[in-house]
C-alpha cells in the first residue's frame, strides 16, 4: 500500500479540507453566484454519481473485450470520479447547517434521504471494482472508507430524523448500501495479491514423523540388534484426468467452457506466482495435445475471461448462492422504497428534489436490473447451465441465448467476446518517415502523458487465424521435448537461435541473435523484416501474400509495439534508448534525401547502402542505433535466396519461425502480475501465448519433488 496509500490518503483529506472550508472560499465569488452554488451544488453532485455509476456499470467489462484507448480513458476517468463524488456529497450533507432551535428543514429531510444512495454508489457497480491490480492493494483503505462514509451518512440520517415515512424508507436503502460497499470491500480483499496467494496455497505437509522414525531405530540400536535402513521413494501415482463432459448440450459453448473453467481452477495459481503439479502438468498437456488449435485458443481466452472477472470484478460474490440472493434482496428493497415513495404525501418538499429522488429509485433499480442481465449473459451463467440440465432452464435458455432478443441491443449490453482479438502494431520506418515536431511536447512529458498520446499511434490487427494456428503448431511440437525442467529452462531461453539451428544458418545470424541482447535482437529483425518485405514486394507482389509472410510482418510490428509501449513485459534492456536513437538515424537519412515518401522507396533506399564496412567501426558505441546492422541483415536474409538457393517461402518460414520464438521467449520472462494488468487493456496475444506454454509444459512453474521418502528399517 505505501507511498500509493498515503498519496490517496492525503489527497482525501485535503479534498475534505476544501469541502469544510468552502464557506470560507465562497466570499470571493459574488453574492449571487454563492447562493446559486449553494442551492445546486448537492443536487448536481448527487446527480452526476448517479451518472457515473450509470457509465460504469456500461463500460467496465467492455475493458475485456476492446483495445479502443477512449474506453480505457473514459471507464478510468468514471472510476477515479465516481468515489469522490459521493464521498464530496456525504461531506455537504453532514455541513448542511440546520435552522437555530427548529427541526431540521422540510428539504434537509429529503436530501438525507439521498446519504444511503451514496452508500450505494459507493460500493460500486457489478462489472468493475479495480480499474488496476494496484486497487485490490488499497482494500484496507476501503475498508476505512466504509466505516468513515457509513458513519458520515448515518449522522446525516440521525441528524435529520423527524419520525417521518421518508426516515424509516431510508433504512432499506442503508442496508442495500451496506451490502453493496462490503461487496466492494471483501471483492478487493480477495483479490489483492497477498489473500489471493494464501486462498490458494495447499495445507502445511510436516512429512513422514522423522523423530519418530528415528526413536525406533535408537530403540532397536540399543536392544543390541543390527539395524540397516532400506531406502524408497513413496511417488504418487500419476492418473489422467480429462474435464467433466458437459451434461446440458444445448449450450453451444458448453464442452469450451467445462475445460476453460476445470483448466481456470488449477492454471489460475500462475497469477499468484505459484507452482503447478505433475498432476496438472500431464492433465493438461493430454489435454491440448489431443485438441485443434481453434478449441485450445478459445479454452484459453475463456480462461482468461475468467482470470480478469475474478481479478476486476465482483464475480467471485455474484455468481455464487450468497451473491444471488444479496441480488434478489437489494433489487426487491429498492422496488419497494420506489412504491412505498410514491404512495407518500411529497407536496412538502421540493419538487426538484422529489423528481431527484425519483431518479435515484429508478436509477438503482435500472442498474439491478443490467446487472441481472449481465449476469444471465455471461460466461459464468452458461456454465451454471451446462451443468444442469432441465426443461424450464432449457426453455429460458432458447428465450434468452439462443435467440438473444433480449441481450442484443448495441453499445448497452456487453458483447459475448471474451477479449480483443488484436494486436497492437509499430513500425519504425513509419513512425520515421511521418515524424513531425510535437507541439508542447516538454509540456506533455511535465505531465506524464507524452508516451500515453506516442501511444494513439499505434493500430490494432486482427489476430489472423493463420497466426494462431502457426503459435499452436510450433509450442506444441516444443512440448514433446519440455519432458523435465531442464529441458523447459532450455526451450524457454530459446528466442530464434533454435530455429536457425535446425536450418543450418546458425553461424550466419548468430550475431543477431545470441551475440546481442534480446530488445536489439527484435529492432534488428524488426527493420530487416520490413526491408526484406518491400524488396519481395517490388521483386514480385505475389511472394509477400504468403500466410508465413504475413505472420512475419505481425509478429515484427507487435514484438516492437512491446518493446516501445509495454517493455515492462519483455526482459530488462535498455530498448527504448535503442529504438530511439535509431528513429533518430533514420529520420536523418530520410530527411537528406526527401525525395523519399513511401515506406517502399524508404526500405529500397535503405536497402542500396553499401554496409561491407560494419557501422560499428565507423560510428563508435556512443549511438545505440542498429539502423544499418538491420540493413547488413536483412542483406544476409536476401542472400538465401541468391547464394543458398532458397525459396522466398522457405526464408519467410524461417523467419516467422524465428519471430513465433521469440514471441514465445519474452512471453515465458514476463511476470504474471503484467500479464494479469493487460488483461484490463483488451488484452494481450502474449499472455495467450503465455497460458498455452503453460498448458504445454513449457514453463518453470511446476514443482520437482518426486515426493516422499518412505525408508524402512530392516532389524535383524
Amino acid at each position: 500500500m505505501n507511498s500509493h496509500f498515503r498519496e490517496t490518503m492525503l489527497s482525501t483529506g485535503v479534498s475534505s479540507m476544501i469541502l469544510i472550508n468552502r464557506r470560507r472560499l465562497m466570499p470571493i465569488l459574488p453574492s449571487s453566484l454563492m447562493k446559486l452554488w449553494n442551492k445546486w451544488e448537492l443536487r448536481v453532485m448527487v446527480l452526476l454519481s448517479l451518472s457515473v455509476q450509470i457509465l460504469l456499470i456500461l463500460l467496465g467489462n467492455r475493458r475485456k473485450y476492446t483495445a479502443k484507448s477512449w474506453v480505457g480513458v473514459i471507464t478510468w476517468l468514471a472510476y477515479l470520479s465516481a468515489d469522490w463524488l459521493a464521498t464530496v456529497s456525504i461531506g455537504i450533507l453532514m455541513n448542511q447547517e440546520d435552522c437555530e432551535d427548529k427541526s431540521p428543514a422540510t428539504n434537509y429531510v429529503i436530501m438525507a434521504f439521498w446519504a444511503p444512495f451514496l452508500l450505494v454508489h459507493l460500493g460500486g457497480p457489478d462489472t468493475i471494482t479495480a480499474y488496476s491490480l494496484e486497487d485490490n492493494e488499497l482494500w484496507l483503505r476501503h475498508f476505512l472508507g466504509l466505516l468513515t462514509q457509513f458513519g458520515g451518512a448515518f449522522y446525516v440520517f440521525l441528524k435529520s430524523w423527524e419520525g417521518e415515512a421518508l426516515n424509516f424508507l431510508a433504512i432499506p436503502v442503508f442496508f442495500i448500501g451496506l451490502i453493496k460497499y462490503g461487496e466492494r470491500t471483501w471483492i478487493l480483499r480477495s483479490a489483492s495479491s497477498d489473500h489471493f496467494r494464501d486462498a490458494m496455497l495447499p495445507r502445511p505437509d510436516p512429512g513422514p514423523n522423522y523423530a519418530k522414525f528415528m526413536d525406533v531405530y535408537s530403540l532397536k540400536k540399543a536392544e543390541g540388534y543390527n539395524v540397516s535402513l532400506c531406502p524408497g521413494i513413496e511417488t504418487s501415482k500419476l492418473v489422467n484426468h480429462s474435464p467433466p463432459a458437459a451434461i446440458n448440450s444445448i449450450v453451444p459453448d458448453a464442452a469450451i467452457l467445462q475445460a476453460a473453467y476445470y483448466f481456470f481452477n488449477n492454471f489460475k495459481r500462475l497469477f499468484a506466482d505459484l507452482i503447478l503439479s505433475f498432476q496438472d502438468r500431464q492433465d493438461s498437456q493430454s489435454f491440448f495435445q489431443s485438441t485443434s488449435w481453434e478449441e485450445v485458443f478459445r479454452v484459453i481466452e475463456t480462461e482468461l475471461g475468467f482470470m480478469y472477472d475474478v481479478l476486476y470484478t465482483k464475480a467471485v460474490v455474484i455468481y455464487s448462492r450468497l451473491g444471488s440472493l444479496l441480488r434478489c434482496i437489494s433489487l426487491s428493497f429498492t422496488i419497494f422504497v420506489l412504491i412505498a415513495f410514491s404512495s407518500i404525501d411529497t407536496g412538502r418538499y421540493s419538487t426538484t428534489d422529489v423528481i431527484i429522488t425519483y431518479s435515484l429509485l429508478a436509477g438503482g433499480i435500472v442498474i439491478e436490473m443490467y446487472a441481472i442481465a449481465v449476469l444471465l449473459s455471461s460466461d459464468w451463467t452458461e456454465l451454471w447451465l451446462s451443468k444442469h440440465k432441465n426443461p424450464f432452464l432449457n426453455l429460458l435458455y432458447r428465450t434468452f441465448f439462443t435467440r438473444r432478443l433480449c441481450f442484443q441491443l448495441p453499445y448497452v449490453l456487453p458483447a459475448k467476446n471474451r477479449w480483443s482479438d488484436s494486436m497492437a502494431q509499430h513500425n519504425l520506418i513509419s513512425i520515421c518517415l511521418k515524424e513531425k515536431p510535437v507541439r508542447c511536447s516538454g509540456v506533455q512529458k511535465f505531465l506524464g502523458i507524452y508516451e500515453a498520446l506516442q501511444g494513439h499511434q499505434c493500430k490494432n490487427s486482427k489476430v489472423s487465424p493463420d497466426l494462431k494456428r502457426l503459435i499452436f503448431e510450433i509450442l506444441q511440437e516444443k512440448s514433446r521435448g519440455a519432458s523435465d525442467i531442464e529441458a523447459c529452462k532450455r526451450i524457454c531461453s530459446q528466442r530464434g537461435d533454435n530455429v536457425l539451428e535446425k536450418m543450418n544458418c546458425l553461424p550466419k545470424f548468430d550475431w543477431s541473435i545470441i551475440k546481442v541482447e534480446f530488445d536489439q535482437s527484435i529492432l534488428l529483425w524488426h527493420i530487416a523484416t520490413d526491408l526484406c518485405y518491400y524488396a519481395d514486394l517490388n521483386k514480385n507482389p505475389n511472394s509477400v501474400e504468403s500466410s508465413q509472410c504475413k505472420a512475419s510482418k505481425l509478429l515484427s510490428d507487435y514484438m516492437l509495439y512491446l518493446l516501445v509501449m509495454c517493455p515492462f513485459m519483455l526482459p530488462n534492456g535498455i530498448g527504448k534508448i535503442r529504438f530511439q536513437d535509431s528513429c533518430a538515424e533514420a529520420t536523418e537519412f530520410f530527411q537528406e534525401r526527401n525525395y523519399i515518401t513511401s515506406r517502399s522507396q524508404a526500405c529500397t533506399t535503405l536497402l542500396q547502402v553499401n554496409t561491407e564496412i560494419l557501422p560499428l567501426e565507423v560510428k563508435g558505441d556512443r549511438s545505440k542505433s542498429v539502423l544499418f546492422d538491420a540493413c547488413r541483415l536483412a542483406k544476409c536474409l536476401q542472400s538465401l535466396e541468391t547464394e543458398e538457393q532458397w525459396q522466398c517461402e522457405q526464408k519467410w518460414e524461417m523467419m516467422s519461425h524465428v519471430w513465433v520464438e521469440m514471441l514465445s521467449h519474452a512471453a515465458g520472462q514476463c511476470q504474471w502480475n503484467h500479464h494479469a494488468k493487460q488483461l484490463g487493456q483488451g488484452g494481450e496475444l502474449l499472455t495467450h501465448v503465455w497460458l498455452l506454454m503453460a498448458h504445454f509444459g513449457i514453463t518453470e512453474h511446476f514443482q520437482i519433488s518426486q515426493g516422499h521418502a518412505r525408508a524402512r528399517l530392516v532389524v535383524s
